[in-house]
């Protein structure tokens, strides 16, 4: 069992930035592809952001040139620096592990106008 622990959201200002950090418990995260997602109100929860084990990153296009996902293996951590924030980013982001699947608990990220 692995458990997932955001932290770092937080409300913050149009133009502003925050950083998200994922802690995962055990011992697979180096080899885990990880992720980022994100659930408005009213809304389907979207993939925001990828990291796979060796490093390479995808990200959606609203937040392409905005938003930097990393991993350090040593902390068995995930990271998404988030720039540029927009009120459209508003959500609550989720931390997930793809194979085999866990989630985190979500940390919410309000983006004021």
């Amino acid at each position: 069992q692995v458990q997932l622990v955001e932290s770092g959201g937080g409300l913050v200002q149009a133009g502003g930035s925050l950083r998200l950090s994922c802690a995962a418990s055990g011992n697979i995260f180096s080899v885990a592809f990880m992720n980022w997602y994100r659930q408005a109100p009213g809304k389907q929860r979207e993939l925001v952001a990828s990291i796979t084990s060796g490093g390479n990153t995808n990200y959606a296009d609203s937040v392409k040139g905005r938003f930097t996902i990393s991993r350090d293996n040593a902390k068995n951590t995930v990271y998404l620096q988030m720039n540029s924030l927009k009120p459209e980013d508003t959500a609550v982001y989720y931390c997930n592990m793809a194979y085999p699947a866990f989630w985190g608990q979500g940390t919410q990220v309000t983006v004021s106008s």
